[in-house]
């Protein structure tokens, strides 16, 4: 369970970071990209190389922290992460996020695809914790 979250975490940053470095992944067009992966009203442009880094540090940290779940320090993260990324995932649901961010396609990949991730990864997390493996 360990190696899949940490994977997958690995492989989110991975991504953030080639943002913050203005490589457009997996779509090219940055406007389709935007609109793709952030999903604001009138969105056409990504966030900045910062909010993209922090974001990708942010996933390395808790990939890290993954292993080191028994760590006063490594738990703190943990549950840290678990609650955000719960969070995100169920904020996803609500009227107040589809208000926020309405284009498409980000608005049926959000409910379809990048919600369960987020539910996921902060499920498996708990798991880790709970389970100290």
């Amino acid at each position: 369970m360990t190696a899949l979250l940490t994977g997958a975490l690995v492989i989110l940053a991975v991504i953030h970071a080639l943002w913050g470095l203005e490589i457009w992944v997996p779509i090219r067009d940055e406007a389709r990209l935007a609109r793709t992966v952030v999903g604001a009203r009138g969105v056409t442009r990504m966030p900045g190389a910062i909010p993209c880094f922090l974001v990708g540090l942010g996933l390395l940290i808790i990939a890290i922290a993954l292993w080191f779940p028994q760590v006063l320090l490594g738990k703190l993260i943990l549950w840290g992460a678990a609650a955000v990324l719960m969070g995100r995932g169920g904020i996803a649901y609500t009227r107040f996020w589809r208000k926020m961010t309405p284009e498409q396609p980000f608005a049926t990949y959000d409910k379809k695809y990048y919600a369960p991730l987020c539910l996921l990864l902060g499920g498996g997390i708990v798991f880790v914790l709970l389970r100290g493996i």
